[in-house]
């Protein structure tokens, strides 16, 4: 019967003469546009039939591609694209699996042309939007398919171009028709993502050695038009920007991987420019997803090369800063137009093909308004910003997110980066000891190059300090508890842990950590200075600063400046000298306000002594006392009240006497320089106090050193090749700083006198018996009147104790002799307690425990009296009166008190 019908044209059924009448005779002359009129009426008058006329083209369509008849295959293919942008009903379910089955028989030719004619067939289908779900579509073929075309190494580059072009466009469309259809195939699945995100990143790749390549002039408009990198970029844009919360894990993944298959954490360029993209692209409240993908990716690649984990060390800081600031306030890809100019204008042509109007697109919620967007700015200030049509390439902003800042990363993300790095960087500094990941070397272990673990370390400090730089103070301020809780604490208990360099590797951590800690503090600001040096952090980090290490002790004098200068005069006393007028340095001076005040109250003391000891170290260089001069300095600009710069005059005049007594041996250009320090220090505190006469005698001691011993001065210590003297034992009382002199003129304009008279001996702490010291002299001395805790208003001072050696002798045998006898009068009590009998401790306890009773006898006999009895005493034996007590009843009271 059917071939009777088909012999004979008028018995057939007429979907099949309107489909056979819109094919002409020559395929040049393309589709015959009236009948596909008839046919496309008559598809929408009989929607029941739309899915026999599917079937058929595709039935004409796989005869016409074995034959080889692609002019017929471009027509069947532009007839069902016709037919399905026509179509909207419930039946176009099965159209679409008879197109569907066209389009994957075209993507399974070998020529590109045809392949090229699916693709575009496919993007067109994808900007579809149904009306009835499909439950049972998949696209795994065409995801699998789309791919390859993404990889395409045709021998043609045109046509080579146009393949992988088709992949990019193809998988798009692919996303565009599932990502947002919880009833379509998941394209989250790892299985998907395996394959798509990796050949975005296959094209992003290959741009440089696309662009290394002149173009023809005939290839030279279709270039400028777009690139397949170009294309891949807003591909995977738009692919990031439709993450939700629990598919960011999936869509990062693949990119780990693809970088460490292709070994491109070492270049570090182009990892760095895929997680630009993908900070700008995804949506801000889920970046601490992408740096915890990061941070696990860093410790699953601990044993690998130093390269391989500096590049995603770098990768992370340049990921850590986008999601700290999180774009508040600026558009999206805004930081990347300032910076990047291939971001730039990606970010350009992105916003344009969202909004058609070049409106900038906004990440964390809030609206940018750029010139002449007068229409935007009521639109986020109104009803919300409008969102982009399905496909347009720009991430879609929910509800909630509107007019919201981004969120900062939470505290456990913060603490856990911080964690990973410091963790990652003791791992470095045992790698670079011992020479091999295993920490021991044999044949078959991998020998690891020092030069490249510095170079690593050296990555993680900066992104330790990068990262901090955008933290707000509070989360600031427990990174550096965090840091400071890492670094080893000095003891002379402490083990000496040696690699095949024999360093100390707690030492290279301390110095790793305090480089940590001092990019962290780097512009640190804080009001408050209780908040930014509480007493926990001070005393582990001053206690550091007793080390014997020079390098160390650089290290934390740094730190102390970068937290006490606050009003940026650091630089302005980076070269100690002794101007005549400091108004040239432009400083910047606060009043001391009365939380500094207290600091200073609790603190003072013990900042004073670590300075005194600072300066009497044998291995200080001209940094050291660069150092030293600057953070006096800057406690007198930024702490100092009057008791403070009395007291810094105290301590510098002590200072002084060090170089001149020298009992430490010191060399002759520490001595110089302890010289130099003191004149640069006093010629800046006399012009801050404005007192004439206080300056006056010092720039007259300056100008004498100037004449006489120039290398008492910084001019000619601190400078390449210093000019000192071998003879520093007969210098004359004119060369000094008289401390009796300074005092007189001080207390005559309202400063304290008598404790200006006094000579600053430092105070004895818990920290000398840890410190690495040759002995106890050197930095143990007694003060008896203990100046700090008494009240600023008395004025009555007791006279101190002469001390003398003999005393000091004394005083150590006694405390040796008295802590011996305790010891053993414990020792007995437990001897006795485990080795008596029972019956003689019970009697012990018993005669305690009787005498003890008669005792609060006593007190109870004292204390507790009868009432006095209004009658009058009576005497008791002895003569001694005795009060009598009587019952209430039975008292007489006066007439005045009854009534």
């Amino acid at each position: 019967m059917y071939g009777v019908c088909g012999c004979c044209s008028a018995l057939r059924p007429r979907y099949k003469r309107l489909v056979d009448n819109i094919f002409p005779e020559d395929p040049e002359d393309g589709l015959v546009k009236t009948n596909m009129e008839k046919l496309t009426f008559y598809a929408l008058s009989a929607p029941e039939k739309l899915d026999r006329i599917g079937a058929y083209l595709s039935e004409r369509l796989i005869r016409d591609v074995g034959r080889h008849r692609y002019g017929y295959v471009c027509i069947a293919m532009e007839a069902l694209d016709q037919l399905l942008m026509a179509c909207h009903c419930q039946s176009i379910n099965l159209f679409v699996e008879s197109f569907l089955k066209m389009v994957a028989k075209l993507l399974e030719s070998e020529k590109p042309n045809l392949q090229i004619l699916g693709t575009n067939s496919f993007v067109k289908f994808a900007n579809i939007e149904e009306d009835t779900p499909s439950y049972h579509r998949s696209y795994d073929f065409f995801v699998s398919r789309f791919s390859e075309m993404c990889h395409s190494s045709h021998d043609d580059l045109e046509i080579k171009t146009k393949i992988r072009m088709s992949g990019i466009k193809g998988l798009q469309g692919v996303v565009r028709k599932t990502v947002n259809d919880e009833l379509q195939a998941n394209i989250w699945d790892p299985q998907h993502m395996d394959k798509i995100v990796p050949s975005l990143l296959f094209n992003l790749q290959h741009v440089e050695e696309a662009e290394s390549r002149s173009p023809s002039p005939l290839q030279a408009p279709e270039k400028e038009k777009e690139s397949p990198a170009e294309l891949a970029e807003r591909c995977l844009r738009e692919l990031l920007g439709r993450a939700a919360f629990g598919n960011i894990k999936n869509a990062i993944k693949p990119v780990l991987i693809h970088l460490d298959n292709h070994s491109l954490w070492e270049p570090k360029v182009f990892a760095i420019r895929c997680f630009k993209i993908i900070m700008y692209s995804i949506q801000p409240q889920h970046s601490h997803l992408v740096i915890q993908q990061l941070l696990g990716h860093l410790d699953a690649n601990s044993r690998s090369a130093a390269t391989v984990r500096a590049g995603i060390v770098e990768v992370l800081s340049e990921a850590a800063v986008i999601a700290a600031t999180g774009s508040v306030g600026k558009g999206h890809g805004e930081d990347l137009r300032a910076g990047d100019p291939a971001e730039a204008a990606a970010c350009s042509r992105e916003t344009q093909g969202a909004t058609g109007r070049g409106r900038s697109l906004f990440s964390s919620g809030e609206v940018r308004r750029e010139a002449g967007g007068a229409e935007e700015a009521q639109a986020g200030r109104g009803r919300g910003p409008a969102l982009p049509a399905r496909g347009a390439g720009r991430r879609r902003v929910s509800a909630p997110d509107l007019g919201r800042p981004a969120p900062p990363l939470s505290g456990p993300t913060v603490l856990e980066m911080f964690n990973t790095l410091l963790r990652q960087l003791r791992l470095s500094i045992d790698y670079a000891l011992t020479g091999s990941y295993d920490g021991a070397v044999s044949l078959g272990t991998k020998i690891i190059k020092e030069h490249e673990e510095r170079m690593f370390q050296e990555a993680v400090i900066k992104t330790v300090g990068s990262f901090a730089s955008t933290l707000p103070t509070y989360q600031r301020s427990e990174v550096i508890l965090f840091i400071m809780s890492k670094v080893p604490r000095p003891s002379l208990h402490q083990a000496v842990d040696t690699g095949r360099t024999g360093e100390n590797r707690n030492r290279l951590t301390q110095i790793m950590l305090l480089k940590s800690l001092l990019q962290v503090s780097t512009g640190f600001q804080c009001n408050n200075m209780m908040s930014a040096l509480p007493s926990n952090f001070l005393d582990r980090l001053l206690s550091t600063a007793l080390m014997e290490d020079a390098e160390i002790r650089l290290f934390v004098l740094e730190i102390l400046i970068s937290f006490i200068d606050r009003h940026g005069n650091r630089h302005k006393f980076s070269t100690i000298s002794t101007l005549s007028d400091i108004s040239v340095l432009k400083l910047k001076v606060d009043k001391c306000s009365r939380q500094d005040t207290v600091f200073m109250k609790k603190h003072s003391q013990q900042l004073y002594r670590h300075i005194y000891l600072s300066c009497k170290e044998e291995t200080n260089v001209q940094k050291h006392y660069e150092a030293l001069y600057g953070l006096l300095a800057l406690i007198s600009i930024e702490l100092a009240n009057e008791e403070v710069v009395v007291d810094l005059i105290r301590l510098v005049l002590a200072v002084q006497d060090v170089a001149q007594v020298n009992e430490e041996n010191l060399p002759v250009y520490n001595r110089c320089a302890l010289y130099a320090l003191g004149a640069a220090y006093l010629n800046l505190i006399s012009q801050l106090t404005t007192v004439p006469a206080f300056c006056q005698h010092i720039h007259e001691v300056i100008e004498t050193r100037k004449k006489e011993a120039p290398y008492m001065l910084p001019e000619d210590v601190f400078v390449e090749r210093p000019r000192l003297s071998q003879n520093l034992d007969g210098v004359v009382i004119e060369l000094l700083f008289r401390q009796s002199k300074i005092s007189e003129v001080l207390g005559g304009s309202g400063y304290n006198s008598d404790r200006l008279c006094l000579p600053y001996i430092p105070q004895l702490t818990d920290e000398d018996r840890l410190s690495k010291r040759r002995s106890i002299g050197e930095t143990i001395s007694l003060q008896v009147e203990v100046e700090s805790r008494n009240s600023p208003e008395k004025e009555e001072r007791v006279p101190a104790e002469e001390i003398t050696y003999e005393t000091l002798k004394k005083a150590i045998v006694d405390s040796v002799a008295v802590e011996e006898q305790e010891r053993e009068r414990r020792r007995q009590v437990v001897e006795k307690f485990q080795k008596a009998p029972f019956e003689e401790i019970a009697a012990h306890c018993g005669a305690r425990a009787s005498l003890l009773q008669s005792k609060l006898n006593q007190i109870f006999e004292i204390t507790i009296r009868p009432p006095p009895s209004p009658s009058g005493t009576i005497t008791a034996a002895y003569g001694q009166p005795q009060n009598h007590s009587i019952p209430v009843y039975e008292m007489k009271f006066p007439d005045l008190c009854v009534y």
